[in-house]
């Protein structure tokens, strides 16, 4: 391994980390649309600041970027506050317009640098450790690592600092608002990091993977965890992981870095989709399973009760009856008297059932519940 891809990996690793905690409390708030809204309608406060500056490494752009993310939430904010269009539909006026502005400005008086929309756009983190920091002629690596890196350490500050403010303003903003907490302030605080995040994130990235690593690592954590710490730790992890596996892919396919990142983080989010433990698809298939054989199992039971110590008990308890009384195929009869026996509350002996002393109790209960 070269020390330029040690730097590349290093480099988009920080900036998944920075991307995926920002966005966990996006996905928390149901706001992950204005990551998507604020990482393109940035990009005329970028192209501002680089016509007041001419100048692609000045904080001026940042600043501007900034601004301009604020002022696309305030919008947005202004936009919903009128109860005329829904939040989502507000997004969607917002940061085309200001997307558009910013792309036409780019084709009209910025087409002679390199300004583009594929670089804005589509990144490459191929190229992002050419551009050096160098502190009295000493290298000490790309730039683009020192500033995700330094962008990285103001979110975990800034988590660490108002962690108790952003935890209540976003699941009870209202009761924040009762202890003084001001969650609109912190609304805007963390439009304001994430805006900073996007805009570094710009010309290592560019905008799509910055939407994927802000939306998929945490919206997979959110699967996979109840805690919001450990979602915090989670989303991080999994913004890692999607970067460093989407660099390898893109090696071994001779592809797009950031497109292969961008496929991993979804290739991750799907695994959590499908695997996650309470919230997967797997897993919700399975309840469903065990409820649908419990509540037969509990129909069984309560027949049995019902006809146990009867002259038509014979009748009645036999297992070719039951497709008749209670009206099931033949393989779903199998498979509820497989699971009654498997919990110990129904005997079987020359195909006529009979309840144990653990099935007859659980048969009272379920028609006293009932």
């Amino acid at each position: 391994m070269t020390p330029q891809q040690v730097e590349i990996q290093l480099i988009t690793a920080v900036t998944a980390a920075a991307c995926s905690l920002v966005g966990a409390f996006l996905v928390l708030r149901k706001a992950s649309l204005m990551s998507d809204a604020i990482s393109h309608a940035i990009l005329p406060g970028i192209v501002v600041g680089f016509f007041l500056t001419e100048n692609l490494a000045s904080p001026i752009l940042l600043l501007a970027a900034v601004a301009t993310g604020v002022l696309t939430v305030a919008l947005i904010e202004a936009l919903g506050s009128t109860r005329l269009v829904k939040q989502d539909a507000a997004i969607g006026l917002v940061f085309p317009a200001l997307f558009s502005i910013g792309v036409i400005l780019i084709a009209r008086y910025a087409s002679g640098v390199h300004l583009d929309t594929d670089a804005v756009l589509l990144g490459d983190p191929a190229f992002a450790w050419i551009e050096r920091f160098y502190v009295g002629g000493t290298d000490l690596g790309p730039q683009a690592l020192w500033l995700m890196g330094s962008i990285l350490l103001a979110v975990l500050l800034f988590l660490v600092v108002f962690y108790k403010e952003l935890k209540l303003s976003t699941f009870d903003p209202a009761l924040a608002a009762a202890l003084g907490f001001a969650p609109g302030l912190v609304h805007y605080a963390l439009m304001s990091l994430l805006s900073v995040t996007a805009v570094g994130a710009f010309d290592v990235v560019g905008s799509i993977l910055v939407v994927a690593l802000v939306v998929a690592p945490p919206a997979a954590a959110y699967l996979l965890t109840d805690r919001l710490p450990v979602m915090l730790g989670l989303s991080a992890l999994i913004g890692v992981v999607g970067a460093f596996s989407g660099y390898w892919l893109a090696n071994i396919l001779d592809a797009s870095i950031a497109g292969a990142m961008a496929s991993m983080v979804g290739v991750l989010f799907m695994l959590a989709f499908a695997f996650a433990p309470d919230r997967g698809l797997v897993a919700q298939a399975q309840r469903r399973t065990r409820q649908r054989h419990e509540f037969a199992r509990r129909m069984l039971l309560v027949h049995l009760l019902h006809h146990e110590n009867t002259p038509e008990a014979d009748h009645e308890c036999r297992v070719d009856h039951l497709q008749e009384h209670l009206r099931w195929e033949p393989a779903f009869a199998s498979q509820a008297i497989r699971y009654a026996e498997k919990t110990g509350t129904v005997l079987q002996q020359n195909k006529r059932l009979a309840l144990t002393s653990e099935g007859r109790t659980v048969a009272q209960k379920a028609m006293v519940d009932n």
